[in-house]
Order: C-alpha cells, then sequence, then structure tokens
C-alpha cells in the first residue's frame, strides 16, 4: 500500500460511521469491473469547479424543482 494510501485511510479513520461507508462506496466502485479511474478532461474539471462553488455559495435548486424531476422518471 501507498503511503498516500495510508494516510487517505488514516483520514477516513477519524470520520463518522456513514461518512466512511460513503467513501467506501466510493472506492468500491472504483476497483469493480475492471473501469478504474476515468481521467477528467478540461470541460468536466471547469463543470465539477463550477459546482462546487455554486454549492460553497449555497446556490441549490429548490427542493420542489428536484422533487417534479423525481416525478417525471419515477
Amino acid at each position: 500500500m501507498t503511503k498516500l494510501l495510508e494516510q487517505a485511510f488514516e483520514r477516513a479513520r477519524a470520520l463518522p460511521a456513514d461518512e466512511q461507508d460513503a467513501l467506501a462506496a466510493v472506492l468500491l466502485s472504483m476497483t469493480e469491473g475492471g473501469v478504474g479511474i476515468v481521467p477528467l478532461d478540461d470541460e468536466a474539471r471547469a463543470a465539477i469547479r463550477e459546482g462546487l462553488e455554486q454549492a460553497r455559495r449555497g446556490e441549490f435548486v429548490p427542493a420542489a424543482e428536484i422533487e417534479s424531476i423525481w416525478k417525471r422518471y419515477a
């Protein structure tokens, strides 16, 4: 195991159980089926950064709009 992965696990141990489970699910999904890590292009990176900035500013889609989307596809 690499030192970086060891550091990540050490930090993960300090998290609450539900957050540990979320990290475990991500790690497992990345290692199953031979998919591995998919590199992101510049456009995807920019979209992710913008989404994170919107979240930091508290700019979220209203709950009613999300519910209407779920109803369309349920």
